[in-house]
């Protein structure tokens, strides 16, 4: 098979405005190609594919598909590259109609921009079927001539990155286990000789006093792992490292404070921050990216049992900090808070953390994009011109005193893990209670909850797990490298 994009017409004569790849094929068939879709009335628009059969040997399939407008770039109201986002729509639209035709191979026309092909490519034909009997048919998608290989293959590593994390997100709760989350993650990452990995068991979580994780962890019968990464890409092994943070949060059944049984089977993806942040490292090692990363993912399942936390109970963090937990389903703050302290002991260029936190966050921004409470606008500023980039879009929240008060104001312990409030700000208050145990000046928080799933709002990607915002994780790693090197 073979995709071809075409742009909307600027002109109302509706003539076909190919690609340049478009324009080569067209000539290669005499010219049939334009022929036909004219023949077929209006122009295409965005996202829409046409299909024809017959116009080539190489090529029994052919599918059009509509790229927009051909000059297309950024746009200041949406926040990213609208010609970027267009073809990433096009090209998975085009590759899903080869799928569903059966032809095992597609190429694809580069539109201009190979990376944003590929990455639709990829990302579009992912889905979760690994324990159906019957799958949908493999189609491996390959650049369409040879001008662009270098940045295609950037795009299919970005690519596969996000699926990884869409992987261990869509898998259940009893296939990806605390450990069996670990050692998948230790093997994607065993061909990298400047890779270390760790993992960590409960006896090693008790001797660092994180007292916070394993207060949450003690409720189920998986034991907890703590997943140490050290990715050594800068040539100087000394140079201070990006530090990610994840939630592992394995299954999520609120605990004590037990979750409403509808929808809390998406509960298994509540380990989308350590997902994320572990598969944007796998991304960074493959991609060689010249600096140092270190990734943190306290991981666990938080379930009610005899030895759960109970709402009221106080316990210690790793800095000494108590906590009171009111609410045994604000647990994800508890892991974090540990990996937090445990985090600084690197030296840290930035720490930035991701995590599956707050239904609230859901609420504010629902799928548009990753809510980030920062203490840097440094940090703040690469986020957000990383995620103009890959489409996979951050939002800043604010970390005011305000929240601070609502969470330490609390009648039994230092903090308490839920606002006094309650409801009002939840995404925020639980930002305040993490910056109770960060002193480094450039930290970020990334709420991913809002983004964690996909009904149909991002269309290159399938329904389920979305594995974002794992993209704008390695390009804004990518631009730190380049700063280093600048």
């Amino acid at each position: 098979g073979l995709v071809l994009g075409v742009y909307s017409s600027e002109k109302d004569d509706g003539a076909a405005q190919f690609t340049s790849t478009g324009d080569a094929f067209d000539r290669l068939v005499s010219g049939k190609l334009r022929a036909l879709l004219s023949l077929c009335g209006p122009s295409l628009k965005k996202g829409k594919t046409r299909i024809f059969h017959g116009l080539h040997q190489d090529f029994p399939s052919v599918v059009v598909v509509g790229l927009g407008k051909k000059n297309a770039g950024i746009n200041e109201q949406e926040n990213w590259n609208e010609g970027k986002e267009n073809i990433r729509t096009a090209v998975a639209a085009g590759c899903r109609q080869i799928q569903d035709l059966e032809i095992p191979c597609v190429e694809v026309d580069p539109c201009g921009d190979a990376q944003a092909a590929a990455e639709g490519a990829v990302l579009g034909l992912h889905e979760y079927n690994e324990l159906k009997q019957k799958k949908k048919p493999v189609v491996t998608p390959q650049l369409h001539g040879s001008a662009e290989s270098e940045a295609w293959q950037k795009g299919v590593i970005y690519a596969e990155g996000q699926n990884l994390a869409r992987y261990l997100m869509e898998a259940p709760a009893n296939y990806i286990t605390p450990i069996k989350f670990a050692e998948h993650i230790e093997q994607k990452l065993r061909s990298f000789s400047n890779v270390k990995v760790h993992i960590r068991p409960e006896s090693w979580i008790t001797t660092q006093e994180m007292g916070a994780f394993l207060s949450v962890a003690k409720g189920s019968a998986e034991p907890p792992v703590f997943l140490e990464i050290h990715y050594s890409g800068s040539a100087n092994k000394n140079d201070s490292p990006l530090v990610f943070v994840g939630k592992g949060v394995t299954f999520d059944s609120g605990g004590i404070s037990l979750k409403p049984s509808s929808g809390m089977d998406a509960m298994r993806a509540d380990m989308g921050g350590a997902a994320t942040v572990c598969s944007a490292i796998v991304t960074a090692a493959a991609l060689n990216l010249p600096l140092n990363i270190i990734g943190l993912a306290p991981l666990c399942e938080n379930m009610p049992s005899g030895k759960a936390n109970k709402p009221g109970d106080v316990v210690r963090a790793k800095n000494g900090k108590t906590i009171q937990v009111d609410n045994t389903d604000a647990e994800g703050r508890l892991l974090l808070a540990d990996a937090l302290c445990y985090a600084h002991n690197f030296n840290a260029r930035a720490i930035v953390n991701a995590a599956t936190l707050t239904g609230a966050m859901d609420v504010a921004l629902g799928s548009a994009a990753t809510g980030v409470f920062t203490n840097s606008s440094w940090l703040w500023t690469h986020l957000y011109e990383a995620s103009i980039l890959t489409g996979d879009r951050v939002w800043r929240m604010p970390l005011f005193e305000h929240y601070t008060k609502q969470i330490t104001d609390c009648p039994l312990a230092d903090v308490s893990n839920i606002g006094k409030y309650s409801r009002a700000g939840g995404a925020c208050t639980a930002a305040a209670f993490l910056k109770e145990f960060v002193t480094a000046s450039h930290w970020a928080h990334l709420d991913i909850a809002g983004v964690m799933s996909n009904k149909d709002e991002v269309p290159y990607l399938r329904k389920g797990m979305a594995g974002r915002p794992t993209r704008t994780l390695v390009e804004f790693a990518a631009r730190l490298s380049q700063d280093s090197h600048n």
